[in-house]
């Protein structure tokens, strides 16, 4: 295989990412030309990834360097570039989003068919049941983070138990959403600073949380646009004021 030019922005995503997506956005505010390498089901970007040494995406390389983009300011660092980041939300705004986000996905995960629990959705190799656990997942592995048990990459693939059905998946999330919530009641440090363990290296706990907000949301986003889809209405939509501070990309899909 070619190496790459040292100069040249590449970026490795997947559809159906929230992250990738929300970076191919954010580099394309910035002015930032790149190639775009979908990795999905392509093994000479997945090699690449391997000999890069990275685990995970989205991943922005140049020459043999890359970094994670799963926080913004290390992009920024790594491109030399000066934007200045919006600030997340405040810890107490950011657990309303996620009380609203994950009562909406229990809700949505509900409205779907029995016969659509196994279908994948688009080009993602994902199925609508896997999107839906995925959803609640990301927030109980903030919860591990939060409680100091770490953040590995490897939770993000992990799946709900083959026989589940919309109704468990949805039951199970109302779960971790309470836990979430019990947790953030009893906190005393109201303002999350300490930093905690994270595959993306230790980061203060309002920054990861900030991510997992979003990442949340962005699915539930993801699950509306599939009922859409199957031709049924999601009941009680989010909207725009909804997620009104939470930095969900600009699109639902990508």
């Amino acid at each position: 295989m070619t190496a790459p030019a040292a100069s040249r922005v590449r970026v490795y995503w997947m559809p159906g990412c929230t992250s990738c997506l929300r970076t191919k956005e954010f580099l394309t505010q910035q002015g930032v030309d790149y190639e775009s390498i979908n990795a999905q089901n392509n093994p000479e970007a997945q090699a690449e990834l391997k000999r890069l040494g990275a685990r995970g995406m989205p991943v922005v390389a140049m020459g043999d360097r890359f970094t994670l983009c799963q926080s913004f300011g290390d992009v920024l660092k790594f491109l030399g570039l000066t934007a200045r980041l919006a600030d997340p939300l405040p810890p107490e705004d950011m657990f309303r989003k996620i009380d609203l986000v994950l009562t909406a996905a229990a809700r949505y995960t509900r409205q779907f068919p029995p016969d659509k629990l196994g279908v994948q959705f688009r080009d993602r190799e994902r199925s609508v049941g896997d999107t839906s656990f995925h959803t609640f997942r990301v927030v109980e592995m903030g919860l591990q983070a939060a409680e100091r048990q770490g953040m590995d990459y490897e939770g993000f693939a992990d799946l709900a138990p083959p026989d589940w059905t919309f109704e468990q998946i949805a039951a199970w999330g109302e779960q971790v959403r309470d836990r979430m919530l019990a947790w953030w009641d009893c906190q005393t440090d109201r303002e999350l600073k300490y930093a905690v363990e994270t595959y993306y290296g230790n980061r203060a706990l309002h920054d990861v949380l900030d991510r997992v907000t979003y990442h949340c949301a962005q699915h539930t986003r993801q699950l509306m646009l599939m009922l859409e889809s199957f031709g049924i209405a999601p009941d009680q939509p989010l909207t725009a004021d909804d997620l009104k501070g939470v930095p969900v990309p600009q699109a639902s899909w990508g």
